[in-house]
């Protein structure tokens, strides 16, 4: 028999919770249960959808609101393994809302980037705070000047609004305190809490009739080998999707947006597995109070096209604060946000089915380097002053740290670019995977849930 589903609340009133505008993150159940946060009007003892978006990050979020305000006759679920939402890569990034200077021409991320952004900042002023503070990317040393020409070039070439080089005295005029030889001003890049967005995601899914089922940690999927009993829709839903404490949920479709398991919840659904997941933390460091009027938008270093990452950067928020980072480091564990937080399984996984080995061989020294700058702070400091000078290690105290979910194919290469697909096979046909959306995964949310509404409907046929 298929354990019942507890689900709290049929109907969303105006209860006191994290969502904003009353929908209310109940507390967890001392069953440890399944919850309801907020069911949106359906039946609430109904474990059965037409289609089931598996995470509840900004992207699984978007891509539930995008296709429920498509198919609005549609019954349509999320599951999230977490008692709230966004809580992972969604609630530990840095808010930046990136223009999609950064990304190769013609790629996805460039398209979805430059898309996303010109969406979230259409979709911000209907009650989520923003701020369009711009960014520099500056060059302090003649060697880099090349590459940061190179770099606007690429912007203007992925339509980037508002692009221009700027020399040392209008780097002064928009960063008083950054020093630098040459800069591009970024004037559309802005600063927004992302999880407040997906919140906002949430809201209008639920309000437009989806469900939403926090603590439910999938476990299975497959093909249901028989009708449920008494169940008036016979083979409707044939996917089974089992959680850790046996309950199911029954559907006709899924799509996945599993961020640092979207490689293992591809494997249980039959999938190919590959490309997989590499976790990376990222560090930052924060600047006390009294030393935040040094830092007024923005300020990025050129990048250095060998390697994946930005560097390290400085990052206003939207509570005022001002971040420092990140680094980038392997993490021990997929939701290792501590430095020594550890998971055999997770360590084992990386070790032996990716490429992480030759991956390492290839950027040995830049893995050292990050690894110094992790453990000494004076490092990440002096790194920092090469921008302002002011900045001393008296300035600044050891801040928060996110979990980037890297995509590594087996040969050691990171995966650049946002990778999207399904399967063979009775469940491989039901099924779109989201497999690789690191940053700027929350900037394109909107444009990326489009894309992937666009697709299950072409897929399944809606």
């Amino acid at each position: 028999m298929v354990p019942a589903l507890r689900y709290l609340g049929s109907v969303c009133g105006r209860a006191r919770g994290i969502f904003p505008g009353g929908f209310s993150a109940a507390h967890t159940p001392a069953s440890g249960k399944s919850r309801l946060l907020c069911q949106g009007g359906r039946r609430a003892s109904t474990s059965s959808f037409d289609i089931v978006i598996i995470g509840g990050g900004i992207v699984g979020l978007a891509s539930a609101r995008a296709l429920i305000l498509r198919h609005p006759a549609l019954s349509i679920g999320v599951l999230e393994k977490e008692k709230n939402l966004a809580v992972h890569q969604t609630g530990h990034n840095s808010g930046v809302i990136h223009s999609g200077i950064y990304y190769k021409p013609e790629s996805l991320k460039a398209k979805l980037c430059v898309q996303g952004a010109a969406l979230i900042y259409e979709y911000c002023p209907k009650g989520i705070s923003y701020k369009q503070c711009g960014k520099l990317i500056v060059a302090v040393e003649q060697e880099e000047i090349p590459r940061l020409q190179a770099l606007y070039e690429r912007g203007l070439q992925n339509g980037v609004q508002g692009l221009r080089l700027i020399q040392q005295e209008d780097i002064k005029k928009k960063e008083p305190y950054c020093r630098g030889l040459m800069a591009i001003d970024c004037p559309y890049t802005g600063i927004v809490d992302y999880r407040q967005v997906a919140f906002s995601f949430a809201k209008d899914f639920q309000e437009a009739g989806g469900s939403v089922l926090t603590n439910f940690e999938v476990e299975d999927i497959e093909m249901a080998r028989e009708s449920p009993s008494r169940s008036k829709d016979g083979m409707k839903y044939p996917i089974v999707i089992r959680n850790t404490k046996g309950e199911e949920v029954r559907c006709q479709y899924v799509v996945t947006c599993a961020g640092l398991y979207s490689d293992r919840i591809s494997e249980l659904s039959g999938c190919n597995p590959n490309p997989r997941i590499v976790p990376f933390r990222g560090d930052y460091l924060v600047l006390k109070p009294e030393k935040r009027y040094l830092v007024k938008g923005n300020i990025y270093p050129v990048p250095d096209s060998r390697f994946p990452f930005l560097g390290v950067h400085f990052t206003p928020r939207m509570d005022g604060s001002i971040w420092l980072g990140p680094n980038a480091i392997l993490a021990f564990k997929r939701e290792g946000y501590r430095p020594f937080d550890f998971s055999a399984r997770d360590i084992m996984d990386i070790i032996i089915k990716s490429g992480l080995i030759k991956l390492v061989f290839q950027n040995f020294s830049y893995g050292v380097n990050e690894m110094y700058k992790a453990c000494f702070l004076s490092a990440t400091v002096k790194h920092l002053q090469k921008f302002i000078p002011e900045i001393t290690i008296s300035d600044v105290l050891r801040g928060p740290a996110g979990v980037r979910a890297q995509a590594l194919d087996r040969d050691g290469n990171l995966i650049e670019d946002f990778v999207f697909d399904g399967g063979v096979g009775d469940i491989g046909n039901r099924i779109l995977h989201v497999r690789n959306a690191p940053s700027p995964a929350a900037t394109s949310s909107l444009a990326i849930s489009g894309m992937i509404a666009d697709e299950v409907q072409q897929r399944f046929k809606l």
